[in-house]
């Protein structure tokens, strides 16, 4: 096993639901965080920004007050999903926000900074930082993150390209610390092979979207339960950064899917008040096929845990 440092030590089942953009809000946040896997959410999703105030404030006294009434069944610590790259104007806000709150985990994307890694630890908080490929998990090591969140190909939003099997042994040569696989994982068996490949948690975002909690429009929801992997196309038009997202929405939007232009990855703009272009694609991974139906974050986490111990059975661990 690897050197978890609290409170990722003390998860009562190895899953950690990544931050959707637009999508996560407190709701699913603190129902994934009751039911025993890190709930999270990007810090962007508040808007205006003094909305994060609010939100955060929600979860951190009702996950609380969960602990208070149920000694014997803690929540899972929750964490924030922070954009470190320079166009994010909110950032020095959010900060200062998940300082404030003492968030027990901090995820960032899109760079890594040493200031901001001081600012968590400053508290006992704990950095995950997401990377796609050996030489960017190296770097954020280097400048301080604790954990790795190793985003392997078929995942949702912004994805990498490496095999998890790849990505994961080259990582794991050198780095003995905390890794969450994110990857096409939506079943209680993917959880177990993640595993069993060298990582301490799996990180599920796209089976959370189709969940009652989750913030976003019906059709978007059936549109998970409905596609499958066919439906994924790869392409860095809507952010300037490679991702995974739903065709029909691309056709819905006037574009061909199959014929997606270039785009200039100068131009990535993850600013607080940026205006969406396609607010309207949807991200995906590849994992979809595996969503049969919307229903509650409780009941989909269960369903994970009796796939997970399913899965185990079969191999008589």
């Amino acid at each position: 096993m690897s050197r978890l440092p609290p409170p990722l030590n003390r998860l009562p089942f190895p899953v950690i639901g990544s931050p959707l953009f637009i999508i996560s809000n407190p709701k699913l946040v603190i129902a994934q965080c009751i039911n025993g896997v890190v709930g999270a959410m990007p810090a962007l999703n508040a808007r205006p920004a003094a909305q994060l105030d609010e939100w955060l404030a929600e979860i951190t006294e009702t996950l609380a007050a969960w602990d208070k009434a149920h000694p014997d069944k803690p929540a899972a610590p929750f964490a924030i999903n922070q954009i470190v790259h320079k166009s994010n104007d909110r950032l020095e806000h959010d900060m200062e926000m998940v300082v404030k709150y003492k968030v027990p985990i901090i995820i960032t994307s899109l760079g890594a900074r040493t200031d901001v890694n001081d600012a968590i630890h400053s508290y006992g908080g704990v950095v995950l930082h997401d990377i796609i490929n050996n030489k960017f998990a190296k770097k954020a090591i280097e400048k301080g993150a604790d954990g790795l969140i190793a985003v392997a190909a078929g995942a949702g939003g912004h994805a990498g390209v490496k095999s998890p099997f790849a990505l994961i042994q080259e990582i794991r040569a050198w780095f003995d610390g905390p890794i969450a696989l994110s990857g096409s994982i939506s079943t209680g068996s993917a959880v177990l092979a993640a595993q069993a490949m060298g990582a301490d948690f799996a990180y599920i975002g796209t089976a959370f979207i189709a969940t009652e909690e989750a913030r976003a429009v019906e059709a978007y929801k059936q549109a998970i339960v409905e596609g499958s992997s066919d439906d994924i196309v790869y392409s860095n038009l809507f952010t300037g950064v490679h991702g995974n997202y739903l065709a029909p929405s691309i056709r819905a939007a006037g574009l061909d899917p199959d014929k997606l232009p270039e785009s200039d990855p100068s131009k990535m703009n993850f600013g607080g008040d940026a205006k969406k272009a396609w607010k309207d694609i949807w991200g995906s991974g590849q994992g979809i096929g595996a969503v049969s139906k919307v229903q509650s974050a409780a009941d989909f986490i269960a369903q994970l845990k009796r796939e997970y111990a399913q899965a185990r059975a079969r191999l008589a661990l």
